[in-house]
């Protein structure tokens, strides 16, 4: 068929998969939108589900993005959506997510979760997603209230706290993200994860039994970045959590509803959110 660049239906293409060779173009997309992510979270989610990007042209142009995650059969996660600012209103977020969900059923999952921001909101109610809640990025200058560092033991795998946390097994990802920083409490009392991104670094997953053992993580990690501007997104079921975003001077910026589709009736066991200090990201649920 010959496209026509001044007719976007013609000019835009069916969902496609995500490949690294797009990275660069996505990263374009990722910045238009002011998120926090670098290549290198692309490059991971092609890693962890190697079919679960996809991709909308129009006129030969990166036009919209979406990536799913599975975390076994229990749960998938959608993430990435994004679209050309000057691309939006012409439908390509709606093919990618379709194509998203699509990939999801085909692999059996119970759930399908995702973090909607207030434009996406209607968009995924279209496709039958549901409110379970709100996430919340809080942020921390560079150069805050100086912490002290505190040593702490790499991560220690605790598959069943864990489990506990999210309802679902993220083994795999836990142990591509120790691969940054990682640290555990003694006892199984919890473990806290960072990496780098584009505008700050970002402080999680964190998953712990009490506050202080959530304390003493945070510390960890603000320890490490003594100069550096810091992000960490949070359940606002958490009042613990919000506690100590406060208390180091994190502020809240931006604010999502975390909303789910039931796929298939199973029975899962509901995740403990208050174990939940701070999610992996928004792209990784």
């Amino acid at each position: 068929m010959n496209r026509d660049p001044s007719n976007p239906a013609l000019a835009c293409t069916a969902p496609r998969s995500l490949t690294a060779a797009d990275i660069p173009q996505a990263m374009h997309l990722k910045n238009a939108a002011g998120w926090n992510q670098t290549a290198q979270d692309w490059l991971l989610l092609q890693e962890l589900e190697p079919g679960g990007g996809f991709a909308v042209e129009e006129g030969g142009e990166l036009a919209s993005t979406a990536t799913v995650i599975t975390y076994g059969q229990e749960l998938a996660w959608i993430g990435m959506v994004l679209t050309a600012p000057h691309l939006q209103r012409r439908g390509h977020a709606g093919r990618v997510v379709s194509r998203a969900i699509e990939y999801a059923l085909e692999r059996g999952v119970a759930r399908i979760g995702l973090d909607a921001t207030e434009m996406g909101f209607k968009l995924y109610q279209r496709f039958g997603f549901e409110p379970r809640g709100l996430v919340e990025r809080w942020e921390r200058p560079a150069y805050a209230s100086c912490v002290a560092p505190v040593l702490l033991e790499p991560w220690t795998p605790d598959p069943v706290l864990d489990m506990e946390a999210f309802g679902a097994n993220r083994g795999r990802l836990l142990r591509a993200l120790a691969r940054s920083e990682s640290a555990s409490v003694p006892e199984g009392g919890g473990f806290a994860m960072g990496r780098p991104g584009s505008a700050a670094v970002y402080f999680g997953p964190c998953v712990a039994k009490t506050a202080s053992a959530a304390n003493l993580l945070l510390r960890w990690f603000l320890g490490r970045h003594p100069s550096e501007p810091v992000c960490w997104d949070l359940l606002d079921s958490n009042s613990e959590a919000l506690l100590l975003a406060r208390e180091y001077g994190f502020h809240p910026a931006r604010r999502l509803t975390r909303m789910m589709r039931i796929a298939r009736l199973a029975q899962l066991p509901e995740p403990d959110k208050s174990l939940v200090f701070a999610t992996a990201g928004l792209e990784l649920g």
